[in-house]
């Protein structure tokens, strides 16, 4: 049978590096209403904070605000779900910063749950996306960081803390740089957008006249043969690989999912991941494992921060809708 969002609206945030997204989501996972600020992710907590607020008052404002019974989170990580702070790698005036407690405060008391968006993006993919009727599968956002979430037996696994799966600080080079988070040679040191970006420069990457230096700037000249940028995505795409395998090995998963901003650059990232991929994984249970572009778009982590608060109101929604003529 269907494993619908329950009836009514939920609030869905989604925190990242670079944006805070906001939405009102219905029960059968459509966004019905938008908010958005950019991230003032170099400022102070409060500074942070203040602009969450301003996403909900934008959401606040609507009449349909009143019928959202909760408030799911997808937030940037590590997260701490169970003491309801958030520390993200990418934003360093929150550290056990609590987060859950403001939101409440902000909402009216109204119920918060708390994921990694690694975690969200997975329930959106199980729901709706390409992870819809796997029961194994990791799923994958390679953005300003790079996060990740599991699906096991059927369910997504966010485990304790609401953070397994962040494959984005597995280390897969052991002498590799230092990571934001401490370590050295984590894949989201190689893989994640401004790291991509960055090692282009330093080879010798130059951007065009409009002095774009972001990873879509280097995706694009990689699409037109920029052998520079063309390496620069085969570097991200081997730490992934490196990644992606080690997670199977452990686990067993049969899909990876991968989604976020650097993986819209399509088949520059794409092909040569698929060929890392058959370099690490080798072993017969993992050397079928399939690699797909996730299918949510931007809207992963709204549409898995409510199923995050749907599930925890009793809707169950961790499960996936069963694809057409089978599924779980």
């Amino acid at each position: 049978m269907h494993t619908d969002l329950a009836e009514g609206l939920v609030v869905a945030l989604d925190i990242g590096g670079t944006k805070i997204a906001g939405a009102l989501v219905d029960g059968a996972g459509r966004v019905v209403l938008r908010s958005q600020r950019p991230t003032p992710a170099r400022e102070d907590g409060e500074t942070v904070m203040r602009a969450v607020a301003d996403v909900l008052a934008g959401l606040a404002s609507s009449p349909l605000w009143e019928s959202a019974l909760a408030v799911g989170i997808g937030s940037a990580g590590p997260v701490d779900a169970a003491r309801g702070t958030v520390s993200p790698v990418n934003v360093p005036g929150w550290r056990d910063y609590p987060l859950v407690e403001r939101v409440r405060g902000i909402t009216g008391g109204r119920p918060v749950t708390l994921v990694g968006d690694g975690v969200a993006m997975t329930a959106a993919e199980h729901w709706v996306g390409a992870a819809r009727g796997h029961d194994n599968a990791l799923c994958l956002v390679v953005s300003t960081g790079v996060g990740g979430g599991l699906v096991l037996g059927g369910r997504v696994h966010p485990g304790p803390s609401g953070n397994a799966g962040h494959i984005g600080h597995v280390s897969v080079d052991l002498d590799g740089d230092p990571c934001a988070c401490g370590a050295r040679g984590c894949v989201e040191r190689i893989a994640s957008g401004p790291h991509l970006a960055r090692r282009a420069l330093e080879n010798g990457w130059r951007p065009g006249p409009d002095g774009d230096v972001s990873a879509a700037a280097v995706a694009a000249a990689a699409h037109a043969g920029d052998p520079i940028a063309v390496a620069s995505f085969a570097r991200a795409a081997q730490a992934l690989a490196a990644g992606i395998a080690a997670t199977a090995a452990l686990v067993e998963i049969d899909i990876a999912v991968v989604g976020g901003g650097v993986a819209g650059a399509g088949e520059v990232l794409f092909a040569p991941l698929r060929r890392s991929l058959g370099d690490y994984a080798t072993l017969s249970f993992v050397r079928n494992l399939t690699v797909v572009p996730a299918l949510t778009g931007t809207d992963a982590g709204l549409l898995g921060a409510a199923a995050a608060a749907t599930r925890a109101r009793g809707g169950g929604a961790w499960a996936a809708t069963p694809a057409t003529g089978g599924g779980s």
